[in-house]
This record gives C-alpha cells, structure tokens and sequence, in this order.
C-alpha cells in the first residue's frame, strides 16, 4: 500500500494599493501607450462602432490585479478625510447638501488607459470594515453585469444602496461605458435620502490614448427639493491639449427653480462653489486631502480568505 502525501497549495493573496491621483497622471498613463495602443487595436479589429463590449474578455496581460468590486468599493472606504461626518453633521438641510455633492465628487477616481480590473464572477463578494464603516459589495448578475453595495456608517446612522450595471460599447476610436443605477445615501438622523447617478467613462484610442470621465451627475434630495447638476467634462479636442477632468454645475431649489450655488473646480484638485447671494467662494472638495497617500487595505482574516481562495 503506498502512502501517499496530501500536497499543500499554495493560495496567494495579493493586495493592491487604491489608485490615487499622486499616481496617476495623464504622463504617467500614456507613456506606455505606443506599445499599448498596437496591442489594444488589435482586439478591436473584429469589433464593429457600435458594438456592446460586455461580453469582450481583455488577456490577462491588460488586467490590474483587483477585481471590478475593489475598484467600486475603494471609492467608498479609501478617503483621506471623513466626507461623510460632514454629510451627517451639517447645521442646515442646504448645508448638509453640500457635503453630499462633496462626497459624490469623491468617488470618482482616476482610471488608466491601456488597463481594467477582473470582472468579478457570480456571486462574487468584496467586504471591508473602516472604523464604524461597513461597505459589502455583491456581483449579483454576470450578464448583463451588475454589481450591488450595501454600507452602514453606525456612529454616524448613515445607509450607503447602489445597484449599478457598466454598458461599453465600442465607437471606433474609443471605447464610452455608461454606468446604469441610482446609487442612494441615507442620513437617517435627518430622515433624508440622495440620490445620484454616476458620470460615464470615456476611454480614447486615437487620437491620442487617454481614459477621462464624462457626462452629467444629477444629485436629488428627495425630501428636502434641493437639486445639484454637474457636469464632467474636458475642454480639449481630441485629447490633445485642453483642461482636463473639469467640473461645472449648480446647486438649485427645485421647488423655485433659484440657483443657489455655482459649482466649479476640477475632480483631481480643488471644486468650489459660489453663493450667488453675496457671491463669496469656498472650496467644498480637495482631491488631495481625500485621494492621496492611501495605504494598502491589511488583510486581518487571512485563513478564512484562503478558504474560499480560487485555484
């Protein structure tokens, strides 16, 4: 009888620092984009303007070594400041408004050209405790793909729903994914509830390679009337020159139609509004206090995590 050895696997698990703008610049994300841009137009030449790019599988070789759900939930829990006490902790219901215009601009970050996460799998989780923050992410559907996230903050009583479903399709000389769903945030001491949609991603071939965001945010305070419009955008043509990653909007009531506040600024530095009463400027969001210098996620569970590690 022969004795045979169970042989032991090795699972790693690998951790990914979040991307934050110190690191991603539009220098640093082009400068491969010679041998990237000959390797992207090669996918692409069976694929006709047009088509959906759901079921289109990028080779690992194009692939970050984190999962679509990381990249969601990072936007959530990887913050240099506490956004979201400053939603909870505003004076007045416009106050409050504000610091949630503030922390939707906070989730936007900065993408690469020539790169993207996993797709995650069915049934595939992301978990991650903050402090008093809980953030859990599902991918509830495979096809279409749709991903669903469920946070508490329980210090501050605040409810974090999305559903959402990325649709790209492909242009010819770029690639614009619209992001489907209504992504909610609840301050239940207040008893109010926002909603927002998300910008679009524009990926550009040619001209020249380059990933930026795009298209209208639209924020709604469901019982208070007040209304938000943004709109993400950049000046160049092209993607040769131009001001990049610019925001511009409004804060409005809608009940009257006022304006209220002028919002202006850039999603990767400084967005500020105006108050069109007295017509005095602050600044509402700082990119660099929120999105740089953050540390890698540390992995507290790590035998339970390899339990259910993919082979």
């Amino acid at each position: 009888m022969v004795k045979m050895e169970e042989e032991k696997k090795e699972t790693k698990v690998v951790l990914t620092r979040p991307l934050t703008i110190g690191r991603e610049s539009d220098s640093d994300a082009s400068y491969k984009a010679p041998n990237l841009l000959q390797r992207i137009l090669s996918l692409f030449n069976n694929v006709r303007p047009g088509s959906d790019l759901t079921r289109f599988q990028l080779p690992p070789l194009f692939n970050l070594p984190k999962s679509q759900l990381q990249c969601y939930g990072e936007s959530v829990y990887c913050t240099g400041s506490d956004l979201l006490s400053m939603c909870n902790n505003g004076q007045s219901p416009l106050d409050r408004f504000i610091s949630v215009v503030a922390w939707c601009i906070s989730t936007t970050r900065p993408v690469t050209f020539g790169v993207a996460p996993y797709n995650p799998i069915l049934g595939e989780t992301h978990h991650v405790s903050r402090g008093n923050l809980n953030v859990l992410l599902e991918q509830i559907s495979h096809h279409p793909p749709v991903t669903a996230l469920h946070a508490t903050d329980e210090k501050e009583n605040i409810e974090m729903l999305w559903c959402q479903r990325p649709d790209p399709k492909f242009n010819g000389t770029s690639v614009e994914a619209k992001v489907h769903g209504i992504r909610q945030l609840k301050l239940l001491n207040h008893g109010e509830t926002y909603e927002m949609n998300c910008p679009r991603l524009l990926l550009r071939i040619l001209p020249v390679p380059g990933a930026d965001w795009a298209g209208t945010v639209n924020i709604r305070c469901l019982e208070t009337g007040l209304v938000a419009e943004l709109s993400y955008r950049s000046s160049s043509f092209l993607g040769i020159g131009g001001n990049h990653r610019v925001i511009k909007g409004k804060i409005l009531d809608s009940s009257s139609l006022k304006v209220l506040y002028e919002v202006d600024g850039h999603w990767d530095r400084t967005v500020k509004v105006k108050d069109t009463n007295n017509g005095k400027v602050r600044v509402i969001y700082d990119a660099k206090e929120v999105m740089s210098g953050l540390e890698t996620p540390i992995l507290k569970d790590i035998e339970n995590q390899l339990m259910f590690g993919v082979n």
